[in-house]
């Protein structure tokens, strides 16, 4: 067997060695671009470049990689390179551990600074500051919807969506035993609680349940108290040294989390973009029908419409409206300039690449 490996083994060598040499190239390369971007106070991170990177790369793959893995890699590699010229700094809800976290390191890959912060609210705060050069807040899930706290505070955010990332989001019950022996309460983020229900519901109805600032900040209180059972990613059961109960306990197999990158840089288009913009109209019969009939006269696609209360007593509402394509697309910019002729109330979310 020795005598077959050997002349392969001798191949892979030689292979990984030009690799090296490319990444070499490709790291002094970044090193000049950075420095050609100082001069114009340019981003460092560019989504719209990355996302064209990353989909060239599943287009010209012929296997036997998968496209999926061959973009982690090369996300990776972006993200080093792109340390070079900075180390990014991107905010999350903390603390390490969470969900929020793995959007992180999906989107960014792991040569960035991460920033755990308390609440939403710290994130938007970090990213508006530039405390922090990004943040990434959860936006909605497959299973219960709208996070209407980060709509909430989109509203009056000056920082613009530069980027979207979806993860599947698989809960697992974890205690400091590795067993519900001696436990009270279960703790968790409301989400996670409300995505868990009916599992609870059947398996542990007795058991008080308590939701607190992120799944991750529940397994910390699980590694501190025994009677404190966690639900949470099995992530954050290795960091915080928990015992897994049960795994993948969500309701929906099929559970999701989409998060979007907030900033103070707007995108480019990349070829395959998504607007996000928040409208309001008048309290009176047609008002919505009427506000967005310019985005079938221009052929534009919505795919998501959500509404969240004013606040103003008079059953007024402002929605959230996703539409395909980028702001500077000709049939966008005609349905916006429309859109905000007819709003009584208009703001511009931002145009960024659709998710991989």
């Amino acid at each position: 067997m020795n005598d077959k490996l050997l002349p392969l083994r001798q191949q892979i060598d030689a292979i990984d060695a030009q690799i090296l040499d490319l990444l070499s190239q490709r790291g002094r390369l970044a090193q000049e671009v950075g420095h050609v971007k100082a001069e114009t106070d340019a981003p460092v991170f560019r989504p719209e470049r990355e996302a064209q990177v990353l989909r060239g790369v599943a287009e010209r793959n012929d296997g036997p990689l998968k496209d999926h893995d061959l973009q982690t890699i090369f996300r990776e590699v972006m993200s080093a390179c792109r340390a070079l010229e900075k180390r990014v700094t991107v905010a999350y809800l903390g603390p390490a551990g969470t969900f929020s976290e793995q959007a992180v390191y999906q989107q960014f890959g792991s040569a960035v600074e991460g920033l755990p912060c308390a609440s939403i609210d710290e994130v938007f705060r970090a990213a508006e500051a530039g405390t922090a050069d990004f943040g990434v807040v959860p936006v909605e899930n497959s299973s219960e919807g709208a996070v209407n706290r980060t709509l909430d505070l989109m509203l009056a955010t000056t920082t613009i969506i530069s980027g979207e990332v979806s993860i599947p989001v698989h809960h697992s019950l974890m205690s400091k035993s590795g067993s519900m022996d001696g436990i009270t309460t279960i703790c968790a983020h409301s989400q996670a609680l409300a995505q868990c229900q009916v599992w609870l519901n059947l398996h542990h109805p007795g058991i008080d349940r308590r939701a607190v600032a992120s799944n991750a900040e529940a397994a910390v209180m699980a590694s501190r108290d025994p009677s404190v059972a966690a639900i949470a990613s099995e992530m954050a059961g290795e960091q915080y040294q928990l015992g897994v109960v049960q795994a993948h306990i969500q309701d929906d197999p099929h559970n999701r989390t989409r998060f979007v990158v907030i900033g103070q840089h707007a995108t480019t288009p990349s070829g395959k973009d998504r607007t996000s913009l928040v409208l309001a109209v008048p309290n009176k019969a047609g008002a919505v029908y009427n506000l967005l009939a310019p985005l079938a006269t221009h052929g534009v696609s919505m795919s998501r419409f959500e509404s969240r209360p004013a606040r103003t007593g008079n059953w007024e509402y402002y929605f959230y409206v996703d539409v395909e394509g980028h702001r500077q697309d000709a049939p966008v910019a005609r349905a916006l300039q429309d859109l905000q002729d007819n709003a009584a109330f208009y703001k511009l979310l931002g145009s960024y690449p659709v998710g991989l």
